[in-house]
């Protein structure tokens, strides 16, 4: 169920805290700042996430190379070059690839 409408564009959210994030894209608010360079984010998830960069901190290991990432997505992505599991296919064409960006480049 999604009781929470946005009166500009009308897309519906489940809970209103994510009410109160999507219309930050209407208004253009930024809230959260990095105390370090200065970059603002419109959710505090997105600031955590971007503080990784100025802390080194890569929780997100690979158990098959030891290879670090920032992002859980990062990891997924980089996983597929071990199972060479492609689920993003081309309608037109045979060829499948490992994340979205590479059939959109396709």
């Amino acid at each position: 169920e999604r009781p929470f409408r946005c009166q500009d564009c009308g897309r519906r959210l489940s809970r209103h805290s994510n009410l109160i994030a999507h219309r930050r894209i209407h208004t253009g608010d930024l809230p959260y700042k990095c105390l370090d360079c200065g970059n603002r984010y419109r959710v505090r998830s997105s600031l955590r996430q971007h503080q990784k960069m100025h802390t080194g901190e890569r929780p997100y290991r690979c158990e098959e190379c030891g290879k670090t990432f920032r992002h859980r997505s990062t990891l997924t992505i980089h996983q597929r070059v071990h199972s060479g599991e492609k689920p993003y296919k081309c309608p037109e064409c045979d060829k499948s690839f490992t994340n979205s960006s590479g059939l959109v480049r396709h």
